[in-house]
């Protein structure tokens, strides 16, 4: 199994952690990726707000540098909003024949052409799709037996894309956190969104979406995320949303391939556990025991 593979800006820096263990992680288990050269960043939500041109040429030219090396067709992406603004641009140029003309124009300034060849996966569809629970649960030499994990998908990997999952129950992710040997915690909120970049514009809208998550999260050892915006709002705010609720609402917030990596052996400085904001001592407690 062959990716390329495209970080983001985030993985490079509040996200490192997820960078750390999606390597580590999808090594272990087989699969060979190759990291994009030259890659930029996908333009996130600012881009779209300074011109539609520049919103779609930048996930365009990781997209063109992607088919020029041609080591393999899927491109495999962690981040959720680098997933969707590459997808978007996959599925645009699919429907749209003038404007793939139109970025090919700009394209050309850079010695790049693209013509719509690579696929643009999410991590959690390449764990879950082509490795597979089978696969992991026969890797599993730390069974994390004793935890309950709460499974967080947030919005952008699944919407508006329904490609691997469905976006209002969703369900990839149960069956490789009981392959690594946790149970999955009962809740409704998997799909909910996290408030996202509401949380410096509309804080008050943000500190409420966050709150309501954490205490549908009660009775979870941990909520396991894949997107780093989710990761971010759902640890850096738990203060403020335990305030909001009127109780302490502290939880462990993971990414995926944190739990599955340690799970399968892999050493807590491998995953970049120590990077990680929220970490409860009763999940570490348990983790040692």
């Amino acid at each position: 199994m062959k990716y390329l593979y495209y970080p983001g800006c985030s993985l490079e820096a509040s996200a490192s952690e997820y960078d750390r263990s999606s390597r580590a992680f999808l090594t272990a288990m087989g699969a060979e990726i190759t990291e994009l050269a030259d890659w930029n960043c996908c333009g996130a939500s600012a881009a779209e707000a300074q011109s539609r041109l520049l919103a779609l040429t930048l996930p365009a030219r990781s997209l063109a540098i992607a088919e020029k090396m041609g080591m393999a067709r899927d491109l495999l992406v962690p981040c959720s909003a680098c997933y969707l603004n590459l997808r978007k641009v996959t599925e645009k140029i699919r429907r749209e024949p003038d404007l793939l003309a139109e970025l090919n124009t700009v394209l050309s300034a850079d010695g790049l052409h693209l013509s719509g060849g690579v696929r643009v996966r999410h991590l959690l569809d390449v764990v879950a799709t082509d490795l597979g629970a089978q696969a992991l649960r026969a890797k599993v030499t730390r069974p994390l037996k004793g935890l309950t994990i709460a499974p967080y998908y947030g919005c952008q990997c699944l919407r508006p894309y329904k490609v691997f999952d469905d976006p209002e129950a969703p369900q990839t992710m149960s069956p490789l956190i009981e392959a690594a040997g946790a149970a999955v915690h009962p809740w409704l909120m998997g799909a909910r969104c996290c408030s996202a970049s509401l949380m410096t514009a509309k804080p008050e809208v943000g500190i409420a979406l966050v709150a309501g998550i954490l205490t549908a999260a009660r009775g979870a050892d941990a909520i396991a995320t894949v997107c780093p915006m989710c990761q971010m709002n759902l640890e850096a705010f738990q203060a403020k949303a335990s305030r909001f609720a009127g109780e302490n609402l502290a939880i462990s917030v993971l990414y995926l391939p944190q739990l599955l990596g340690l799970a399968i052996g892999l050493g807590e400085s491998e995953v970049g556990l120590g990077f990680n904001l929220a970490l409860t001592a009763g999940l570490r407690n348990k983790l040692a025991a």
